[in-house]
């Protein structure tokens, strides 16, 4: 029995027909979903994008011609810019036999929507061979996010990425689908492929193509599944660890469609063309059989009363709530699969169970057959939705699934990519049916079945001015975040304040990189540190590890340029890195508001914190990447001229720069600085700026610290 097969459309959010896809004594409940007024509720549009997220098939560039949003034109009919309605749509055309039709023409196509003809606006053919390309700079290593932009947006680049789901993947199944996979990167994937491995709870930021397709073998070799097993392994997932097992099911669930949601933006944003995304998944869920619903899914609480009981799940009340379960689920996944054809991402479903006959093995306790094939076929079902949805493919009760990993390199190898602006402009938030035809017999052609228009509010954002640009003492600030840390043993931070006699006072701390962040065995123990200028030397000596003394060396230097020579030497006192920084030391005896290099202390918990609080001396922390579960401790000093009271400000920026939040700052008692505390907890994951000013009079200064929470 062939495992990749095509259905007709029928998604919930459109026409609410579940009669195909549940069992007939389920649907006289379809009178009660109604009135329920779920139908109203799918016809609402999928989670809201943030305004500028790109949004290709939905999106083009402005028309200049086109009147504003809101303006009439001479006939009282509101004009909408055709940005927010041109549509593309990519079609793969094949003959009987399956080979590529290339030869057709912008006029052997049409294109209806929903039932109208649409006039076709842009005509390309994508043939991609996995050769590069003879007229194009040579394939470039990529290095940062900007090598990733410039190479994903090469016209003879493919794009893949494997989403290994572990959360629905047993861990047996995980390991049976190591030696395939890792057969498909070596033998079907090019040179010029570009490739990502991406978990659910992988960050975005973490997630880099790359050509080096050794390190995606190495990963999918490291993959290991986790369906069934709650013991946590990071602090999100200790905070519902344990909580009942169907409450930890629906976030399994919403964590990984929300990551495929978040990983099909990232590469709609890379570029306009076909992107494929390998999904290995053993299907969505949220209902739970009554023998596993435990009241902690991670153990240590009551077991469920029915958990010896396989015949627990064989009544009307259980069919009817999974049938409720399974509606539900079948909406997200037909949002999940819109914001994947807005960003014109194919997902490709791979189900590592192979030829399935059951659901529950002999590792839970026993459930009855039938209450197994039922919870089977709706799992694998959810992987047809997602495939069928996005013009992907679902590789299903195959254990050989070799032939279809193949078919998704030869589904981005050719196909015609079409665009078209909508006659009807829809900004209803509904689904509108799309139908691709050629006019010439015997081939066969597939294509996305439709997409989401927007709401009149989310055209509005859309159609919003442009957000001011990044001011660049921002993009300063951040760019210290993006230096590279991998291979490097230590981090450094300089510090400069008044010193005496027209001196500035240097602090010049170092901490060792994370082994996490190290790619080497070795271990610095100490720095020797050269400063000097055409002046000559300031300082030289040893600046010795934590474990003996403070990793810390002070001395007064003459503003202007200075170059810091630091050697990294281990315990035996041999060289292994060597850095050259050179920096600009600031005046502080000038007439202008000045302020000193903000120290930023880490604490891990409140009594740390209280004891930096309590400590004036304590060492600042050279490290920028912080954990939620931290907090911040930042100190400054402010100089006016003539010591003229000063008035010290903070606050909490965006990483475009837009304020989130004023920050006490504690004024400073006589010899001290002033200082401020910032808890973590609050904030996501991402990248911020502390703005700390000082004012006096008219005269004001201001500087920037920016860090990363990332954990």
């Amino acid at each position: 029995m062939s495992s990749i097969r095509w259905w007709t459309s029928r998604p919930v959010a459109r026409q609410l027909d579940l009669t195909g896809w549940f069992p007939p004594v389920m649907v006289a409940c379809v009178v009660f979903l109604v009135a329920l007024g779920v139908t109203g509720a799918a016809q609402q549009p999928p989670d809201a994008q943030p305004a500028g997220t790109p949004q290709p098939s939905e999106a083009s560039d402005p028309a200049p011609d086109q009147a504003p949003d809101g303006q009439d034109d001479p006939d009282g009919q509101p004009v909408f810019r055709s940005e927010i309605n041109f549509v593309r749509v990519d079609a793969i055309v094949t003959d009987d036999d399956d080979n590529f039709v290339l030869d057709l023409t912008a006029d052997d196509f049409e294109i209806l929507e929903d039932d109208a003809l649409q006039q076709i606006e842009s005509f390309e053919l994508v043939e991609i061979t996995g050769e590069p390309d003879p007229s194009l700079p040579p394939p470039s290593s990529i290095r940062n996010e900007y090598d990733q932009e410039r190479e994903a947006a090469r016209p003879d680049s493919r794009i893949f990425v494997f989403f290994l789901d572990d959360y629905h993947v047993r861990d047996g199944n995980a390991m049976r689908m190591t030696a395939p996979l890792v057969e498909f990167v070596q033998t079907e994937l090019a040179p010029t492929d570009l490739v990502a491995v991406m978990y659910p709870m992988t960050p975005m930021f973490d997630v880099r193509l790359t050509r080096d397709h050794a390190q995606i073998i190495r990963a999918l070799q490291a993959f290991e599944g986790r369906k069934y097993n709650y013991d946590p392994r990071n602090t999100y997932e200790q905070a519902y660890a344990y909580y009942p097992t169907t409450q930890v099911e629906r976030i399994r669930n919403d964590v990984s469609l929300s990551g495929l949601k978040a990983l099909a933006i990232h590469l709609g944003g890379l570029r306009e063309g076909r992107k494929s995304i390998i999904v290995l998944s053993e299907g969505y869920s949220n209902w739970v059989p009554p023998q596993l619903r435990d009241q902690s899914a991670a153990g240590g609480g009551l077991r469920s009363s029915q958990r010896y009981d396989p015949f627990a799940g064989v009544n009307r009340g259980e069919q009817s709530s999974q049938f409720f379960e399974d509606a539900e689920m079948r909406l997200n996944l037909m949002w999940a699969a819109d914001v994947a054809n807005k960003n014109n991402t194919s997902l490709y479903m791979v189900d590592p169970r192979g030829l399935a006959i059951y659901e529950y093995d002999l590792s839970t306790v026993p459930i009855e057959t039938q209450t197994d094939g039922r919870v089977l076929r709706a799992l694998q079902d959810t992987l047809y939705v997602l495939a069928d949805e996005t013009d992907g493919r679902a590789i299903v009760n195959r254990n050989d699934v070799g032939p279809g990993l193949a078919q998704i390199v030869r589904d981005q190898s050719a196909y015609y990519l079409l665009g078209y602006t909508s006659a009807e402009a829809p900004i209803d938030g509904k689904f509108h049916e799309i139908e691709v035809r050629v006019n010439r017999p015997d081939v066969k052609i597939r294509a996305r079945p439709g997409y989401y228009a927007l709401t009149e509010e989310n055209a509005a954002r859309v159609l919003a001015p442009p957000k001011p640009e990044v001011p660049k003492a921002v993009d300063i600030a951040l760019a210290k975040l993006a230096e590279p840390t991998r291979g490097r043993l230590v981090r450094t931070w300089v510090g400069t304040r008044r010193g005496d006699n027209g001196k500035t006072k240097v602090t010049f701390v170092w901490e060792p990189v994370g082994t996490g962040q190290s790619q080497r065995s070795e271990s610095a123990s100490q720095v020797m540190l050269m400063a000097m200028s055409d002046s000559g030397a300031y300082f030289r000596g040893e600046v010795p590890s934590r474990g003996n003394e403070s990793p810390r060396a002070d001395f007064e230097a003459d503003p202007g340029e200075l170059e810091l020579n630091a050697a990294i030497e281990d315990e035996y006192g041999d060289v292994l890195d060597r850095a050259v920084n050179e920096v600009t030391i600031p005046d502080f005896t000038g007439t202008d508001v000045a302020l000193s290099t903000p120290a930023v202390h880490r604490a891990q918990n409140e009594l740390q914190l209280r004891q930096l609080v309590d400590n004036p001396d304590a060492l600042p922390t050279a490290t920028r990447f912080f954990r939620r579960t931290e907090a911040l401790l930042v100190r400054v000093e402010a100089y006016t001229p003539g010591n003229m009271p000063s008035v010290v400000t903070a606050k909490l920026l965006s990483r475009e720069g837009t304020p989130m939040r004023d920050l006490p700052v504690e004024a400073p008692s006589a010899g001290e600085q002033h200082q401020l505390t910032l808890q973590l907890a609050p904030f996501p994951r991402g990248d911020y700026l502390i703005e700390i000013s000082a004012a006096s009079g008219d005269d004001a200064a201001s500087t920037l610290v920016a860090f990363r929470i990332q954990g």
